[in-house]
């Protein structure tokens, strides 16, 4: 399904089955820059109804530029974008070059500051500090490049922060989903002192520097449109949330 969030930002999403049951869902992204090119964030195998919307809205996929893949462990649909966008420019992370190397991938890596640059006319980027970018433990997931979209204010973001849809019961209590953290913000944390505080420090500078944020598109369980409090106030939660993992770090590490 393609939603349309905002005059230049599309917000697609998918399926993707934990062991072929669970549906925790996937996502893509695209925005359209000044001069009428597109940016795809990340990569996702769309059904046939979506990729005939994304062509109809991209004269027939010529129009995008470069696909931005922000999570060095989403790689499974890369392949296929490639094939039906073979002109745009495919930029990963160093684990999407090493893990798929068939594919011609842009000498470009978007963790890095000169390649963020490039895209600096309409995104903001962030990185968590205090973890592993790309863990030797390839079920953690924390990190990843977080991506904002500056004209609408819509954040696109890969695991780092996800959301809880709570029960009807406490829903009542609390309305509205729950943006937290990854649960393996524990495994995450790289293994020194200093690593929790500096995480905490990049979380509070994320909620100051991203306050007008209003909706959050998350590849996991949707997108999150903030009505009832603030993105610092979310942020502030998820936080507070994770306050015990981030103590015992403190506690074993320093």
């Amino acid at each position: 399904m393609i939603e349309h969030l905002a005059d230049n930002f599309w917000n697609i999403r998918g399926d993707f089955k934990i062991s072929h049951v669970i549906n925790i869902g996937t996502q893509m992204s695209l925005v359209r820059r000044p001069g009428g090119d597109f940016v795809l964030l990340d990569c996702y195998e769309m059904e046939a109804s979506d990729q005939d919307e994304l062509m109809a809205l991209t004269d027939g996929g010529a129009r995008i530029e470069a696909v931005l893949n922000v999570h060095p462990f989403h790689t499974v649909h890369c392949k296929f974008i490639q094939q039906i966008l073979p002109h745009a420019r495919l930029i990963g992370t160093r684990r999407h070059h090493r893990k798929l190397p068939d594919l011609r991938w842009d000498p470009a890596l978007i963790e890095d500051d000169a390649t963020q640059q490039e895209f600096a006319d309409i995104f903001d980027f962030s990185i968590p500090a205090g973890v592993d970018f790309i863990p030797e433990d390839e079920s953690v997931h924390v990190s990843s490049v977080m991506v904002r979209h500056r004209e609408s204010g819509i954040i696109h973001v890969d695991d780092t922060l996800m959301f809880l849809n709570l029960p009807g019961l406490v829903e009542k209590l609390l309305p509205g989903p729950r943006l937290r953290f990854h649960p393996k913000l524990a495994e995450g944390l790289e293994k020194r002192a200093g690593a929790a505080d500096d995480y905490i420090a990049w979380a509070k500078a994320l909620a100051r520097d991203w306050a007008d944020t209003k909706i959050v598109c998350a590849a996991h369980k949707g997108i999150i449109r903030l009505t009832d409090e603030t993105f610092a106030e979310a942020i502030g939660e998820a936080l507070e949330q994770a306050s015990k993992t981030l103590d015992k770090h403190r506690k074993n590490y320093g």
